[in-house]
């Protein structure tokens, strides 16, 4: 009974085993018949190119005040909370105004005092004048008396202002909303003392307010991208945390200075929100898409047809598409683009609508001559390296490396070798070879990694 157990184990996981070798096969030729299926040539045709750059920021408002009170005292009233909406001139809080108003009563009483003492300063000094005229007192008593005089004016002066400086601490305890705004916080209570601004002190913080009307994105925008923006231009901005809610913006200051973040260098850019919704909350996460570049009906390659490659002869680095001719023949046609997006790139000089171009580079045997876009042709032979060169290039890769030259360097006559260093002042424009213009050895054959001849975004 027990063999018949193992061995029914035995037929079971090999049947599994079986199984998973069956799948992985019909997966692995599933693979090869997509591969062999797969799109390889795509027909230009005339579309529209629209390209915009996707940022992200934090939305914020325009206005928003810290309200701390400007003298110190206790919280007497506190009519407002959070997320409440306040009316401009609509009171905030009040605090307590008691020992103010006592203050006044005891700084009007000053000032009758110092009235009176003016009155009768005054009285004496008019008589002492007609005195003094007549030779009846002294040019001593008479000046007592003036001094007197100008002491109670400058007491009665004083008592004023200090009426004056109380009443105005008293306007100071009930602070109003200076505009339209929600209260977004408030750490204190009633009864709470604060203290006030003056002196060398910020105060305490009673709530914070802001205008909700009125809100802001600060974005960071890409040094390659920012150059492409301009002051009023138009965007869409998108809140992650409100689905499908979109909102139109406006670019109200770009920073004149780049600054650092992230390790991203870029410039910090303000855009406003023109339409709020009530579920726009400042703090929520806004993605803005800002168009940098748009094209209407153009000849439009897909981005993968198009290829760059450095020409290290030449110095530069050239555009090109491969155009198909006829059956798996192709012809390499130097382009020139202009405006791309993330799958198409504007063809404004070299290819046609209907032209038919590769998705991939063809196989070298595939490929004939090579057409400018003056429209002049090459064959391939016109293309090959000169005699100079592919005698001393050892490895085969149609240039010479700094090795390859030093070992040349022996080899050469007078007259190749001054041909090889008018072509070294020609290629590096009269400089030092390996100079800061010199890439060093790069370019490949056209093909589609991150060396040379590698495909790129134009």
């Amino acid at each position: 009974m027990k063999n018949i157990i193992i061995i029914a184990l035995v037929l079971v996981v090999g049947f599994i085993g079986y199984q998973k070798w069956q799948e992985s096969q019909n997966a692995g030729n599933q693979g090869q018949d997509k591969l062999k299926n797969r799109k390889t040539t795509e027909v230009i045709q005339a579309r529209d190119i629209n390209f915009s750059v996707t940022v992200a920021g934090e939305i914020s408002p325009a206005e928003k005040v810290s309200v701390r009170p400007e003298v110190h005292g206790k919280i007497a009233e506190l009519p407002v909370d959070i997320s409440d909406r306040v009316a401009k001139g609509e009171l905030l809080f009040r605090l307590d105004d008691k020992d103010l108003k006592i203050e006044i009563d005891t700084r009007k009483k000053q000032i009758d005092s110092a009235n009176l003492q003016l009155e009768q300063s005054k009285s004496e000094y008019e008589r002492s004048i007609k005195l003094f005229n007549d030779g009846l007192i002294s040019e001593e008593a008479f000046q007592n008396i003036k001094t007197r005089y100008e002491v109670s004016q400058i007491t009665r002066a004083r008592a004023q202002n200090d009426f004056d400086l109380s009443q105005e601490k008293l306007s100071k305890t009930s602070i109003l909303a200076p505009f339209d705004c929600t209260v977004l916080s408030r750490p204190v209570s009633i009864g709470q003392a604060v203290s006030g601004t003056g002196g060398q002190s910020s105060g305490t913080e009673v709530m914070e307010i802001a205008d909700l009307n009125n809100l802001i994105i600060l974005a960071h925008v890409n040094q390659a991208d920012v150059s492409r923006m301009g002051k009023n231009q138009k965007v869409k901005i998108e809140i992650e945390a409100v689905a499908d809610l979109v909102v139109d913006g406006i670019v109200e200051r770009i920073a004149p200075q780049a600054t650092i973040r992230s390790g991203i260098k870029g410039f910090s850019t303000r855009i406003k929100l023109m339409n709020t919704d009530p579920s726009i909350i400042p703090g929520m996460t806004a993605t803005i898409n800002i168009p940098v570049a748009n094209s209407k009906d153009v000849v439009a390659a897909p981005l993968a047809s198009i290829f760059t490659e450095r020409n290290e002869a030449e110095q530069r680095t050239e555009t090109y598409a491969y155009v198909k001719k006829e059956e798996k023949k192709y012809v390499k046609q130097m382009v020139d683009v202009g405006v791309n997006d993330l799958d198409f790139v504007e063809v404004l000089k070299g290819l046609s609508v209907d032209d038919e171009v590769a998705l991939e580079k063809p196989d070298d045997e595939l490929i004939g001559e090579t057409v400018t876009l003056t429209g002049e042709t090459k064959t391939k032979e016109e293309e090959k390296a000169d005699p100079m060169v592919a005698k001393y290039d050892t490895d085969g890769d149609g240039k010479l490396s700094r090795e390859e030259l030093q070992a040349a360097a022996t080899k050469m006559t007078d007259e190749e070798r001054t041909k090889m260093m008018d072509k070294m002042r020609e290629r590096f424009g009269g400089r030092r070879p390996g100079g800061g213009s010199g890439r060093g050895r790069g370019s490949g054959g056209g093909s589609r990694g991150s060396g040379g001849g590698s495909k790129r975004r134009p």
